[in-house]
């Protein structure tokens, strides 16, 4: 095994995690010295984890690799092993010998949320008398449509306020086109190619839905 691959050092939540597969620690300890070296930069100042296996390291060994960390500028913080030993000893040098065990990550179920939808424009305005607006998908208006303005599309239609104006739904032929409105009471409304001036049940100060219903423009409670 190459030197440099018996000492692994990469960054964990708690910190950074020098793991040493080396079972010669003088070895071990000079090839992790060599790449503090060239790495201190990018190490300065972090907080050292060391992973040691199943080495034997006495308290005094730990003690001046430490004192050699801090002149490198890291901090060393805890000391991991198998041994009992180099555990107790790591404790007796005031350094943790246990980290957090890393939270593994939940497992999330996607649900398919690809849907097909059609062309709309929304309009967040009212409209007011002589305001025409024509579109061939659905027509959203958030605000008033007051008598005297219109609109006419080739979808659904719906108002999030009063529909006093005149409406047309399904304006190509699409006689499954509704309109609704929180308070639906137009001059004149047209689905497709039926035409309501008082559709039935239109004009209660609520919210409904217009459709055709056996060839009628009926209008149905609406909640939205």
């Amino acid at each position: 095994m190459d030197d440099r691959a018996k000492v692994q050092i990469k960054g964990i939540r708690e910190g950074l995690l020098i793991s040493v597969r080396d079972d010669d620690w003088p070895s071990a300890k000079a090839t992790l010295q060599e790449q503090i070296k060239e790495q201190a930069d990018f190490l300065r100042g972090g907080k050292l984890i060391l992973d040691v296996g199943n080495q034997v390291i006495r308290a005094a060994e730990l003690g001046q690799l430490r004192d050699m960390l801090t002149d490198d500028g890291l901090s060393l913080w805890a000391v991991l092993s198998n041994s009992p030993v180099t555990e107790q000893n790591a404790q007796l040098l005031g350094l943790a010998t246990r980290i957090s065990k890393p939270t593994p990550e939940r497992k999330v179920q996607t649900i398919e949320t690809a849907l097909t939808g059609e062309e709309a424009v929304l309009v967040r305005r009212t409209l007011r008398s002589g305001f025409s607006l024509q579109y061939f998908g659905h027509v959203i208006v958030i605000g008033d449509v007051n008598p005297g303005s219109e609109i006419i599309a080739g979808g659904d239609v719906i108002v999030w306020g009063h529909l006093r104006g005149m409406v047309h739904a399904g304006a190509e032929g699409n006689q499954d086109a509704v309109v609704c409105a929180m308070d639906l009471s137009p001059t004149q409304l047209r689905i497709a190619d039926h035409i309501a001036t008082t559709p039935k049940n239109i004009g209660n100060s609520q919210p409904e839905m217009a459709r055709i219903i056996d060839g009628q423009v009926v209008a149905l409670p609406w909640q939205p």
